[in-house]
């Protein structure tokens, strides 16, 4: 697929699935359930990164998933079959690191609950815990968003839990549910990112909220069109608001694989249709670097990169 590399500047990427950016030639080793299957996809991901120009960012996955664990709900360090979720993060770490140390860029990563298996998301919290010190930075909640907090607690306990220890948080919510799903992320998960968002703005008093309390909105302008979360017009597409409003964002692919899509098109297609300049992709990679999950010290080193990168003055107000 041919692509315009329209900013070929160092950029920042928050939401892209691990499970959504398998290379094609790799999916049947994937599908056979092999170990060495899952450190390379963890490898190769950051090697495509790497090529798209980005120099720090956070992958997402399941790890019941990506463990075959897909039917019924197991204990992160009971094995089931092969490969345990507790067996899937450690592989998934070790491909992630070779991948940072031949590719020179800086990668975490997000464990993800969903929301049709809530008996996995306290197994999730535990795996952040076990492996906050290799890499693992936050928990997320994704699926279907018509299966709400109320109905499955136990989301919610996880999530209280991610609070007491320290936890990074952040949730799908808003992509095609309505604007309360984001409330009901916001304040009772107590998300610190919003994945998509979109329907936020159904809620002018609860976009406004989020815009004062600097609310960072992991947008995702092709796969928001492909999966229908958005109108098909990107001019008509919610990011224009969050531009216009100088609102806290990023631009993520979310699925590369599924969309046949890479970072170059998000930004590319965000430019052509959606009135954006390079000052204005300067400006968000500055916001997500802000918005990460890494450490303090951390953060300020990517930001120093970015601004040494952008030719630009350092802020101060970090």
């Amino acid at each position: 697929m041919a692509e315009q590399v329209l900013f070929d500047k160092p950029k920042v990427e928050l939401h892209v699935h691990l499970d959504g950016a398998i290379r094609v030639e790799t999916i049947l080793d994937v599908a056979n359930g092999d170990r060495e299957a899952i450190k390379r996809i963890a490898y190769e991901f950051v090697e495509d990164k790497a090529k798209e120009g980005v120099i720090y960012v956070e992958v997402r996955y399941s790890p019941h998933l990506l463990a075959n664990s897909n039917v019924e709900p197991i204990q992160w360090n009971q094995p089931k079959g092969d490969l345990s979720p507790d067996e899937v993060v450690r592989l998934v770490n070790e491909g992630l690191r070779k991948g940072e140390g031949a590719f020179k860029i800086k990668v975490r990563s997000i464990l993800c609950c969903m929301r049709h298996m809530p008996s996995w998301s306290m197994d999730i919290v535990e795996l952040c815990k076990k492996y906050q010190d290799e890499g693992v930075v936050a928990i997320d909640l994704a699926g279907d968003e018509s299966l709400n907090c109320e109905a499955n607690p136990d989301h919610r306990k996880a999530y209280e839990e991610a609070v007491r220890c320290g936890i990074h948080r952040t949730v799908h919510a808003g992509e095609v549910g309505p604007a309360s799903v984001v409330k009901e992320a916001v304040e009772v998960l107590k998300a610190e990112r919003v994945g998509h968002g979109y329907r936020t703005l159904e809620d002018e008093a609860l976009y406004k909220k989020l815009l004062a309390q600097n609310m960072h909105f992991e947008v995702c302008p092709i796969s928001s069109k492909l999966t229908g979360a958005c109108n098909s017009d990107f001019t008509q597409h919610p990011v224009i608001t969050f531009r216009m409003d100088r609102a806290n964002y990023s631009l993520n692919t979310d699925d590369p694989l599924i969309f046949n899509s890479t970072l170059h098109l998000d930004y590319s297609t965000a430019h052509k249709h959606m009135g954006f300049t390079e000052e204005e992709f300067k400006r968000l990679n500055i916001k997500s670097a802000e918005s990460s999950f890494l450490p303090n010290e951390e953060k300020k080193q990517l930001l120093q990169e970015l601004y040494e990168a952008y030719e630009m003055i350092q802020s101060t107000a970090f």
